[in-house]
């Protein structure tokens, strides 16, 4: 797959476009009427998106069809999948076997059987019959073989035993301590096809919703030209630093990973100029490919698309996308400065040559970087001000006026991008590789920015919906690849306008139809991963692995972690990265929130989300299965198994930020101030910088072992400064439990007081404990402040006992593994007021001072050198 055997040569662009087809869009592309057949289907099933997003859907389209729009979002899907993915590697590439025929239309029709069978559906309240049970079981056997044919074949077997686990989880070969009752096959199919907890749960709909015009963004945008107008500014800018290709590919993977849905397809649709460019400056092939790797995988984990996992956070977590995107940010971005950083230590350490001949100082590159993203972020948030205006102005024809305004700035940039010439892909072996000039180039493609802003306009600052968002986005980008070509055209006094008109038809059929190839992958990832979750709430299995990560833990919160990591790792093993996110988030969040709480550790959800979320995409990189690892090896003809292991190690900080975030929920931006959160931002990026230099072994000059593992420890006192702080200074009070009311009564609205729960476990009767968080309200008694909790309280012989409390109430979910009828009483063993604590940021100062006499020591060892040479 990713390299000739015997001398693991790169492979040609052809074979290069061959294999992100076949893992993102499918190999087959079969010419003729067929073939024709094929692109209708695809643009029809995008444009069905658009208009399913628009404002007017409900008066273009049916109610019918909008109520079941996930079942017509997967009979595309699963319809493309067997015609566009061959089932072997044996089968036709040019033509469409009978078989697949067969299977496409079967599937499509019985995803559509909730649709044609609404009534008796909704009527049978979920409940399978003898027909639909039938119907439901084809249906998921196809549906596996899709996902196997567009996904490989991880995605279908751990679905397949998933699923066994639901028929055959009581048999005695099933170890005890996963073992459940076991189900029926009606109730499966109900519970897997008919109802929305399984195949059609919340999953496939975030994809119909929202995923697709995201996705749908990426290829319009890349079709227009906006990707090689992101790597020829990267290259422009950091291509003449030392170790620039490296550094170039880190930032232009990080702007096309803003728009791409695939890491795979970000490795080669980059690393084709990036990585013989790398290798040209001295970086090995499995370097090369590695930083590529490490830099097109990061791009899931910015946002605002991250890989589709955003939207789904939305919904799993319950907050705001642009809540989710905001907590995701801070991490995201200074993971790319530390790759960035990692490569410039490389190029230092090895003394790599420059491309070209211009000199420009690094200072003045990274200041006119920092200048352009917070001058783009200043327009995204300063739009809004000229658009109130005309709001208030003209408040019924405001979107009119809006709309030609926007049309207005765009043919303003066209007819200032016409002046320059177009940008054509450099070729990264030719003998003279000349940098592109940011001066000369900029202008070329201004426009492209304008969707980019309104998309991130209406997320933020509208806060419209995401799909919502994209539609007006993707509106736009219409309008750009169909009158670009012409009206560059029409600026430069040619006369082809028909012909470059038509030019601009065929650019955005072919993006139609790219978006919705792109999308087969996701659609099938989604619906199959919705078995997993029903499993989950058919069975209760997440329990068991909240028990079993217990039990293998010992109760150990760190080594919990650990596991839960590697657990999502394994997980996470040849998966897309948003059918990755469902699985591990699933069977995970619920782990570690729990054993979390049992530990005396309180962790927002966004938190454990994100958590998981970091380690699932990781398996992307780590061998043996890493796929990304593999295309990059593809490109730079290395070794894949090497390449995947490097750029684990180049991937080190994607590792450890999430130990971080769970500890210091500041880093995730959670309840802090402007002036708190520029300040976590300023001290996480010199923490992340030192913790790089730490891993790298290098800072100022070749570090020695200690002073690498200072620099270690000085970023983790900058990351957690709280940990020193709270040895010092202890940060809540303990009061006795039968004074909870007293105090409930004096705190003050808004304090959190912690209270730790002990009693016997509902399913095992050992003791267990678990600690709650209680956010004290307006009620204006101890006591109604209890009662407003759930908190049924009985003082009995000095010890605050708890009896079961009422449905519904704050506690209810967290209290409810308690056996509060067992002889042993639920009680209350602890309770914490928090205590006054000075700044935990004086802890900086130290740290600071560590800095710097480390780097004194390394200044003095460097002129020792300069001496003796």
């Amino acid at each position: 797959m990713a390299s000739d055997p015997e001398g693991n040569r790169p492979l040609s662009e052809q074979e290069l476009q061959d294999l992100v087809a076949s893992s993102d869009a499918g190999a087959r592309d079969p010419a003729g009427a067929v073939g024709v057949f094929l692109a209708i289907v695809a643009v029809t099933w995008s444009v069905f998106q658009v208009i399913l997003a628009s404002p007017i859907s409900n008066v273009i389209l049916p109610g019918s069809i909008v109520n079941n729009s996930r079942q017509i979002h997967l009979a595309f899907g699963l319809f493309l999948a067997f015609a566009a993915y061959p089932a072997l590697k044996s089968s036709p590439r040019d033509r469409i076997p009978v078989q697949d025929w067969i299977m496409a239309v079967v599937a499509a029709a019985i995803a559509m059987y909730g649709y044609f069978f609404y009534d008796k559906v909704v009527n049978s309240g979920g409940l399978a019959d003898e027909t639909d049970m039938w119907f439901a079981l084809v249906g998921l056997l196809l549906l596996f073989e899709a996902a196997r044919r567009a996904l490989g074949p991880a995605m279908a077997i751990i679905a397949t035993i998933f699923l066994m686990y639901v028929f055959f989880g009581s048999s005695e070969w099933v170890p005890e301590v996963i073992r459940w009752k076991g189900a029926s096959l009606k109730k499966a199919m109900s519970h897997m096809w008919i109802t929305s907890e399984g195949v059609f749960g919340i999953a496939l709909g975030v994809s119909t919703k929202f995923v697709f015009l995201f996705v749908l963004f990426g290829a319009l945008l890349d079709k227009a030209g906006a990707g090689n107008y992101f790597i020829k500014m990267a290259f422009g800018a950091l291509g003449h630093l030392r170790g620039g290709p490296a550094k170039a590919a880190v930032v232009g993977s990080a702007a096309t990973g803003l728009i791409s849905g695939s890491s795979i397809a970000n490795v080669v649709t980059t690393g084709t100029f990036t990585i013989p460019l790398m290798k040209r400056v001295g970086f090995s092939s499995e370097q090369a490919g590695s930083v590529e790797v490490a830099s097109s995988v990061n791009g899931q984990i910015m946002p605002p698309v991250m890989g589709a996992a955003a939207f789904l956070m939305v919904e799993y977590v319950g907050i705001s996308y642009v809540e989710v995107i905001t907590h995701a940010f801070l991490p995201a971005a200074i993971s790319y400065i530390a790759l960035v950083y990692i490569v410039h230590l490389e190029a230092v350490k090895r003394n790599m040559p420059t491309l070209g001949n211009r000199v420009v100082s690094m200072g003045k590159t990274i200041g006119g970087m920092a200048a352009f993203f917070v001058g783009f972020a200043a327009l995204c948030y300063g739009v809004q001000y000229p658009v109130k205006a005309i709001v208030a102005m003209m408040p019924g024809a405001s979107g009119l006026a809006l709309s030609l305004l926007v049309v207005a700035t765009y043919v303003v940039l066209l007819f200032v991008a016409s002046k320059t010439d177009d940008l054509v892909p450099d070729d990264p072996n030719a003998k003279e590789v000349e940098l592109p000039v940011v001066g000369e180039i900029y202008k070329a493609g201004l426009y492209y920015l304008l969707p980019i802003i309104v998309l991130v306009y209406f997320l933020m600052i509208e806060q419209k919906s995401p799909g919502l968002s994209a539609f007006w986005a993707t509106s736009l980008l219409f309008v750009i690849l169909l009158t670009q070509k012409p009206l560059k055209a029409m600026f430069r006094g040619q006369t082809n306008m028909i012909d470059t008109g038509m030019d601009g038809v065929r650019d955005l059929w072919q993006g139609l139809i790219d978006g919705a190839r792109n999308m087969i992958g996701i659609a099938l990832a989604t619906a199959t991963a919705g078995v997993i979750v029903g499993t989950v709430t058919l069975t209760g299995v997440g329990q068991v692995m909240a028990d079993l990560v217990e039990f293998l833990s010992g109760g150990n919160l760190i080594l919990m972690l650990v596991m839960v990591g590697l657990l999502s790792l394994v997980l996470g093993m040849g998966l897309p990265t948003t059918a990755n996110y469902i699985v591990v988030s699933s069977l995970m969040a619920g782990v570690v929130v729990e054993l979390g709480a049992q530990s005396g550790l309180i962790v927002p959800l966004i938190a454990v989300h994100l958590f998981v979320f970091y380690f699932g995409i990781m398996a992307d990189v780590t061998p043996p299965v890493g796929l990304a690892s593999f295309a990059a090896a593809a490109v730079s003809g290395g070794d894949a198994i090497r390449t995947g292991f490097i750029a684990f190690f180049y991937s080190l900080r994607t590792v450890a930020l999430p130990f971080v975030f769970i500890f210091n929920t500041d880093l995730l931006l959670i309840d802090v101030t402007w002036t708190q959160g520029i300040l976590v931002a300023i001290s996480a990026t010199i923490a992340i910088l030192i913790f790089t230099a730490g891993t790298m072994g290098y800072w100022l000059t070749r570090s020695r072992f200690y002073e690498s593992i200072l620099l270690i420890f000085v970023a983790f006192a900058l990351f957690r400064p709280d940990y020193f702080m709270n040895k010092l200074q202890p940060p809540f009070e303990d009061i006795a439990p039968t004074e909870l009311v007293q105090a409930l009564d004096t705190a003050p609205e808004g304090e959190e007081l912690r209270i730790i729960v002990s009693g016997p476990d509902f399913d095992t009767g050992e003791t267990v404990e678990t600690t709650l968080l209680l956010s004290v309200g307006s009620e204006p008694t101890g006591q109604e402040r209890a009662d407003a909790f759930g908190l049924m309280l009985i003082e009995e012989d000095g010890i605050m006992k708890l009896d079961e409390p009422m449905f519904g109430t704050p506690v209810a979910d967290d209290m409810d593994g308690f056996d509060f009828y067992a002889d042993d009483p639920v009680q209350i063993t602890e309770v914490k007021a928090p205590a006054s604590q000075m700044p935990k940021e004086l802890i900086f100062i130290p740290a600071l001072l560590l800095l710097g006499l480390i780097a004194m020591m390394q200044r003095a060892r460097i002129g020792k050198e300069e001496e003796m040479a």
